[in-house]
């Protein structure tokens, strides 16, 4: 019961933001023009800060653990890269394909990760390093996956140089790579400049839900419901199911286990819906999906959460 609770607290009030932003939006509160300036703001701005100081305050050379770093980046890999084929090769609908691979692969690890080992731990364990070791690569293959699918885009060529531009120039990743030598060299960020950027940081999450929310749109998501259903089956319970057993035979436990199962089974993040507007792939289904994991993982977190701490490796 306390772990069922613990998950309610975790994601309820991620997912009342996001019906406050659908309130407001049907009230005429936030219109259409703010939703496109504010999804700009958060990719351009907010969001990149917000992971620049998570990896700047992150002392990676403390606690390496070589095996649970390869572990993420590989399972990071196979995660994208699987899905992404299977959706390719099976979906009908070719218009749907990024969208659907990023919102099934991609975990709120930053926004979650290190509040949930938090509340169980006492304090954030490797999560940061799962954080350094997965984060950077969900924005490349996520930029890679969208930049190949979006609707308006070259093709041949031209589509793989759009891709490894976008890559460099994507403000997400430019934030981490800017925060590594910080974390590298154990320079500490003086304290004006950090003040500023927590203040700034902390506008991300909440105007990205309120976006998210504002930009739901019931009928069309009804519309899309199958893959909606399918995707959030992926997150929450499939990649969980395939890659826990991985991490428990490759000796990792304690966590470290609660590490890689924010980074497989948590909702899908926020994030998520801004690179999918902003790089022209199907934000409706995006942001349904987003609303659906968030809404169903405070039952399937809990039932992870429980079956580990069950079989000792909590």
């Amino acid at each position: 019961m306390d772990n069922f609770i613990f998950s309610l607290e975790a994601t309820m009030p991620v997912f009342l933001v996001m019906v406050v932003g659908y309130f407001l939006r049907r009230i005429g509160m936030l219109n259409e023009s703010f939703c496109a300036v504010a999804n700009k703001y958060v990719f351009k701005v907010a969001l990149p800060l917000l992971l620049f100081k998570d990896i700047a305050e992150t002392d990676l050379r403390t606690d390496f653990n070589l095996t649970f770093v390869l572990y993420c980046m590989i399972v990071t890999t196979v995660m994208f890269l699987g899905i992404w084929a299977l959706t390719a090769w099976l979906m009908p609908d070719k218009s749907l394909v990024g969208a659907f691979s990023q919102a099934a692969a991609r975990s709120s690890a930053a926004v979650l990760g290190i509040a949930f080992v938090e509340n169980i731990y006492g304090n954030a364990g490797l999560t940061p390093m799962m954080i350094v070791a997965a984060v950077p690569l969900f924005n490349i293959y996520s930029v890679i996956i969208l930049t190949f699918s979006a609707q308006h885009r070259e093709r041949g060529g031209g589509a793989i140089r759009a891709a490894c531009i976008n890559v460099l120039k994507n403000p997400i990743i430019l934030g981490i790579l800017a925060g590594l030598p910080f974390s590298l060299l154990g320079i500490s960020i003086p304290t004006i400049p950090l003040k500023t950027i927590t203040s700034i940081s902390n506008t991300a999450t909440p105007i990205a839900l309120l976006v998210v929310g504002a930009g739901f749109e019931g009928r069309k998501a009804l519309s899309k419901i199958k893959p909606t259903v399918i995707a959030s089956l992926i997150k929450l319970v499939i990649l969980p199911a395939v890659f826990l057993p991985i991490a428990i035979a490759c000796g990792l436990a304690g966590a470290e286990m609660i590490a890689i199962l924010i980074m497989v089974g948590s909702p899908t993040t926020v994030s998520c819906y801004i690179m999918a507007k902003n790089m022209d792939n199907d934000g409706e289904l995006t942001s349904s999906i987003i609303v659906l994991t968030t809404l169903l993982s405070s039952v399937t977190l809990t039932f992870w959460i429980f079956l580990l701490r069950s079989v000792g490796f909590l």
